[in-house]
């Protein structure tokens, strides 16, 4: 974070100082996880759903700077801030640092939304932009009314290029963080089903993923292959630029193929020429999303081939997203149970379907996909009846949320103990580990809150 006074962060979250010097001076990164505060950080007490950030001052009180709080302990020598509301507070200074990182430097900021492939975007744009100039982007998937603005808090003074991603949590959630953060840059990946069901429907949620697009400053890159998307209208002298397989797109998708090795992709380019470059990373759906990067590093000035060279480095986009390891005895374990939708479902199983098709035996553990709501179950059952279609030679359904895969599987017809319902990991576990052989691709897909990461590992052999 950028040097301030105890005063400065006062003043800029509208808060009083209860304990500490106004002139004490703070540069270290704020976090509300006591957990993870870094020595010499911000800790902001947050009160949570299960747990009451108040809880930890006395702990962070030997490595913390300052603390922000609702409810301070004057018993603690550690500098406090009191406001009413502390997660506002952390919005408040977020907002005032990056006015600030903007007002002095060069800062471009990018937006990333849409129902999958932020994370993946987002860091294969990390990777090319870090090329270029210093760039900060969120770990993991910081991308909420928390994640967001400490992700922004870790800006410098020459920092160049600020990357974020804008998750929804129901309407008016996309507009609350964009109004503040005001991407240069907004990318729209997709609207899909993913949340679907809390959001209330397809519809709510293509509001939500729409919000961000008045508070685009410069330019839009949109998805031209998603008729939503595709729809979308940047305000009056906001430049509009597409990607996807659409013939129309400014960056369009020539060819994309896939190898276990990578994914070979030709994309061409808005003066017209053709680009190709090998992914390390499984699944054509990726070339959505590298499409998408290389828009905005081509509208940021980035040299063409240092943004393909980038990416083409990558070894993954992010641990638990299709993730390919290669056991010493021949097995592939491919883990992407970090998230999980109807869309990112069929798209993982066309990959492993297509990686079947040259040579190998094809092996899916899928479990639940969440947040579905009343979709739910005709989902689960199209996913179970698609692994079929897709010819995948063989299904463990893990979990009673997820057992209307196994049924969907079953009463496809086809099909004759190629199913296995397991109740539990430890089971699917120990049905799944002595069956495999050398040349066998197993794809491991659910929710997060399935945990079959963890089963992935496991299977991978990888702690």
């Amino acid at each position: 974070m950028i040097e301030l006074s105890l005063a400065d962060i006062a003043n800029a979250i509208g808060g009083k100082i209860v304990v500490g010097e106004p002139t004490l001076r703070v540069s270290g990164l704020p976090d509300t996880d006591s957990r993870a505060l870094e020595t010499g950080g911000i800790f902001f007490a947050k009160l949570g759903e299960h747990d009451d950030g108040h809880r930890y001052l006395e702990q962070v009180s030997h490595t913390a700077a300052a603390a922000v709080v609702s409810t301070p302990n004057l018993a603690l020598a550690l500098p406090q801030i009191q406001v009413s509301d502390t997660v506002r507070a952390l919005t408040d200074l977020a907002k005032y640092v990056l006015q600030s990182v903007r007002a002095s430097g060069t800062l471009k900021v990018v937006g990333i939304t849409g129902s999958n492939g932020k994370t993946s975007t987002k860091n294969m744009l990390r990777e090319i932009l870090s090329r270029v100039g210093p760039t900060v982007a969120p770990r993991d998937s910081f991308n909420n009314e928390v994640g967001l603005p400490l992700t922004v808090l870790r800006l410098q003074q020459d920092t160049q290029f600020l990357v974020l991603e804008l998750g929804a949590a129901g309407p008016g959630s996309i507009a609350a963080l964009a109004s503040w953060c005001v991407p240069d840059i907004g990318v729209e990946l997709k609207v899909g089903l993913a949340h679907a069901g809390a959001f209330g429907g397809i519809d709510v949620t293509a509001q939500i993923k729409r919000e961000m697009v008045p508070f685009i400053q410069k330019t839009a890159i949109l998805n031209e292959d998603d008729p939503v998307v595709r729809g979308f209208e940047p305000n009056p002298g906001v430049k509009r630029v597409s990607f996807g397989f659409a013939r129309e797109a400014d960056f369009e998708i020539k060819s994309a193929g896939l190898t276990l090795p990578g994914t070979q992709l030709a994309i061409k380019y808005p003066d017209g020429e053709v680009h190709e470059l090998t992914l390390k990373m499984l699944g054509e759906h990726q070339a959505m999303n590298v499409s998408a990067a290389l828009a905005v590093a081509y509208e940021l000035g980035v040299p063409t081939q240092v943004a393909i060279q980038a990416v083409s480095e990558m070894e993954m986009a992010e641990r638990w997203r299709m993730q390919l390891i290669k056991r010493a005895d021949g097995v592939y374990i491919i883990n992407d149970a970090y998230n999980a939708s109807p869309d990112s479902m069929r798209a993982a199983l066309q990959t492993l379907a297509t990686l079947g098709r040259q040579g190998h035996r094809t092996i899916a553990v899928l479990g639940q996909m969440a947040e579905l709501g009343p979709y739910a179950t005709e989902e689960h059952d199209q996913l179970g009846r698609l692994v079929v279609r897709y010819n995948i030679d063989q299904l463990y359904v893990v979990g009673q949320e997820a057992k209307l895969i196994h049924m969907g599987a079953t009463q496809e017809g086809s099909w004759d103990g190629e199913s296995v319902f397991c109740e539990t990991i430890n089971a699917a576990f120990e049905a799944i580990h002595d069956k495999l052989s050398p040349g066998d691709i197993v794809l491991v897909k659910s929710s997060n809150i399935a945990g079959l990461r963890f089963l992935g590992d496991e299977l991978a052999g990888v702690k």
